[in-house]
């Protein structure tokens, strides 16, 4: 688990360089329209409790990047939730139970009720990369993410699990502000697509169903957002090829500036 001010360092790599994992990551940010809206969900957390807000966004459009730059402008005191596991196939439960277990340890306490009592204390508990992508900050681990690629469909029953805790501990629930940096990632013909952003009708339907149960925030830009931030990382590069790979890979920066990173 990551407490305020959540100083862990920039994984990076041939695939990674331009992926934000923490607050320090974010030397050169360009507020968006996405951005003040993720903003605007966020500050009043710290008057609040009992709140959910899921920030959702296709692969490569930055929702690790605005997130923590909300986070750490608005000075909330933020908790980030970290699990490892070591088994790619562990059962559903196995899964929720060493989320437990990691929550306990680092919090210092007995039982579960107890950490939720202390969850409460914070402005916001943040489920982000250090859940979802551990495996991509530290060797030898697997990621909430990279488990559910191995067992697909089967990881639904984690969140059935999730689900019978929540109804289980209302009471308990009510004081914490959970900020969920939401995913869900399926793999066609070797691309990666996000099922709440990337399957037009369907993905609305989904997002509108979370709409009812939570407040959500879809990070999306558009042609001139998206020219405006790697213009910001890449001063020198001809829009016009910028252009080229926005037609490749639509309006996601991260991989626009891979590509562009690749290039040097």
């Amino acid at each position: 688990m990551v407490q305020k001010k959540m100083n862990y360092s920039l994984y990076s790599s041939s695939n990674n360089t331009h992926k934000v994992n923490s607050s320090v990551d974010n030397s050169i940010f360009l507020p968006t329209q996405s951005y003040k809206k993720i903003k605007t969900s966020l500050e009043n957390l710290e008057k609040s409790r009992g709140k959910i807000v899921h920030i959702v966004g296709a692969p490569g459009t930055g929702k690790s990047t605005n997130i923590f730059k909300a986070l750490d402008e608005l000075n909330l005191n933020v908790y980030e939730i970290s699990t490892s596991l070591s088994n790619p196939q562990a059962r559903s439960k196995e899964v929720f139970c060493a989320l437990i277990k990691d929550l306990k340890e680092s919090l210092g306490v007995a039982t579960k009720e107890e950490a939720y009592k202390k969850l409460s204390k914070y402005d916001v508990v943040l489920f982000a990369d250090q859940f979802h992508d551990k495996h991509l900050l530290k060797k030898d681990v697997i990621g909430f993410s990279l488990w559910t690629r191995n067992v697909g469909f089967k990881s639904m029953h984690f969140y059935l699990i999730c689900i019978r805790e929540f109804i289980k501990h209302q009471k308990e629930f009510r004081k914490i502000n959970i900020v969920f940096q939401t995913a869900w990632r399926v793999r066609f013909r070797g691309k990666k697509y996000d099922l709440f952003t990337d399957f037009g009708v369907f993905s609305r339907i989904i997002l509108k169903i979370l709409g009812k149960l939570s407040h959500v925030v879809e990070i999306k830009y558009n042609t001139s957002e998206t020219i405006s931030i790697v213009k910001a990382h890449f001063k020198d590069v001809d829009e016009k090829k910028i252009r080229k790979y926005i037609k490749k890979y639509g309006c996601k920066p991260r991989f626009i500036l891979q590509e562009l990173e690749n290039e040097k």
